[in-house]
């Protein structure tokens, strides 16, 4: 299967039934921006820390990593900064640009691969947003070393990560009647893990393709691509049962030594 090419289909259908990181951000949103009043968030819920933010972000060479559906870039965008927004789906870049025709934001959008990051040249970038979103491919190595190599000196990557417990569970079971069965070994994938019938089901659906990936692949693999982390912390998603239990999500701030 071209793992890829499903889920831009799939993210194109989630645009189209409106998912929490589709929907693009409102025109209050952006005026607060243009006033310095802005944040944006890598997980469900809690915002970015300022200090996570350089001090002065105007003029700032910014690119939103997998990041499209008209919501960090814009807000960014409104901050002063240039911004390009880098997504796998085309529906999800028209949100940008749907965001950037409204308010009248320079954008520039890219469709790709975000473990293929070649249209961008060396030290390209002063930051990378990088929100939930490198559970849709199997290998995530790739994506750290493009984001360092496209990285000035001194720049960082913020990225959020899924914390790879959630996926030991059925996830119809907890997403459908609220219970948490124990069912997966780790590593999981949409493809291989669940019983055939399940994986019909996945694929009738039309859910974007789903892979977990281990603490050591996600935090340390930005420390193994060269990075040192600087910021961390944990949030929650209160649509999800194991909420009640344990945060979900992490959040980094790696920066590229220079």
């Amino acid at each position: 299967m071209d793992i890829r090419a499903y889920n831009r289909t799939a993210w194109n259908k989630a645009v189209e039934e409106n998912n929490q990181w589709t929907c693009p951000v409102s025109e209050d949103v952006i005026s607060k921006a243009r006033k310095g009043d802005w944040e944006i968030v890598l997980t469900p819920i809690k915002p970015i820390p300022r200090n996570w933010f350089p001090e002065i972000i105007h003029n700032l060479d910014v690119l939103c990593l997998a990041s499209g559906g008209g919501q960090q870039g814009p807000v960014i965008a409104a901050a002063g900064a240039k911004v390009t927004v880098f997504d796998n789906s085309p529906k999800q870049l028209a949100q940008d640009r749907f965001v950037a025709a409204r308010e009248k934001l320079e954008i520039i959008t890219v469709e790709g691969d975000m473990r293929d990051l070649s249209a961008f040249e060396d030290c390209s970038f002063d930051l990378i947003v990088h929100p939930v979103s490198n559970i849709f491919i199997p290998d995530i190595f790739p994506v750290w070393d493009e984001a360092f190599r496209v990285l000035r000196p001194g720049g960082a990557l913020l990225s959020g990560i899924v914390n790879p417990v959630i996926y030991i569970f059925d996830r119809y079971k907890m997403d459908d009647e609220g219970l948490l069965e124990v069912r997966y070994r780790l590593p999981y994938s949409d493809l291989t893990s669940p019983s055939l019938l399940d994986r019909k089901r996945n694929l009738n659906e039309g859910w974007p393709l789903e892979f977990s990936h281990s603490l050591d692949e996600q935090i340390g693999g930005q420390i193994e691509a060269g990075f040192t982390i600087y910021g961390f912390y944990e949030d929650r998603d209160p649509r999800c049962i194991l909420n009640e239990y344990m945060p979900i999500y992490i959040a980094t701030r790696a920066v590229k030594p220079g």
